[in-house]
């Protein structure tokens, strides 16, 4: 009995583990897609591509997956994608801001509203929670790619404002509107990136008890599930 119950606790793990890797290489497709769409399918002339494709890499996605991504562009010449940003309050009063991509806008905000409305938080309008944040430009690069002393040169001389050390990776902050110029300079040196994004860094950060961290890191794990949510950003510590 207890080798079954071992077994059952296996193949639960398991099961989330692919279900979670499955939403992954799903939000990547779709960015891959759309980023063919709006420019050159080929990556070299194609900025967002080129970082679309290097996080997919970086997230183990199969290379059929990534070029059945780009081919299907063309096949979903008619299909509208939209960029939406929302914004709203989650558990313990924690700003929140969520980027989507979407096809369809009402879906989606009536899915993100339930979403906050089922979890002790609300929807605001645009700015009521974004205030609590920079957008800036991050670029992510795994530590096995380069050393401490030279990534931090590197970032300087190509203009960006900061470079974190973090356990297993560097984060490099730029200005959003100068987050690709600095990333063709850092492709000189470093050919294989976490990822390159605009984010929503929090000003100031809230410090939580352990009831409120267990709310917030639930409520965020059930919007990063919903297919249109591609970015969940949060003041919470």
């Amino acid at each position: 009995m207890a080798g079954h119950s071992h077994w059952a606790g296996i193949k639960h793990k398991k099961g989330k583990v692919d279900k979670q890797r499955s939403a992954i290489f799903s939000k990547l497709s779709r960015e891959i897609t759309v980023a063919a769409k709006l420019g050159d399918k080929n990556p070299d002339m194609n900025s967002r591509l080129r970082s679309a494709i290097q996080a997919a890499r970086s997230a183990n996605m199969p290379k059929d997956n990534i070029e059945r991504a780009i081919d299907k562009s063309s096949i979903a010449a008619d299909s509208n994608f939209e960029n939406i940003r929302y914004e709203g309050f989650g558990p313990a009063k924690t700003a929140i801001v969520v980027n989507t991509l979407t096809d369809n806008k009402n879906r989606t905000a009536s899915s993100i509203r339930t979403i906050f409305q089922k979890n002790g938080g609300g929807l605001g309008t645009q700015g009521s929670a974004s205030h609590n944040f920079l957008q800036l430009g991050v670029i992510k690069i795994k530590k096995e790619e380069i050393d401490e002393e030279k990534v931090f040169n590197l970032a300087i001389d190509a203009g960006a404002n900061d470079c974190i050390f973090h356990d297993d990776y560097y984060e490099i902050h730029t200005n959003k509107d100068e987050i690709y110029e600095v990333k063709n300079l850092l492709e000189k040196e470093i050919s294989n990136f976490v990822s390159t994004e605009i984010e929503w860094i929090a000003v100031n950060k809230i410090k939580l008890n352990d009831e409120d961290k267990e709310k917030i890191n639930k409520f965020l794990e059930i919007l990063e599930d919903d297919e249109d949510v591609q970015n969940v950003f949060t003041n919470a510590m």
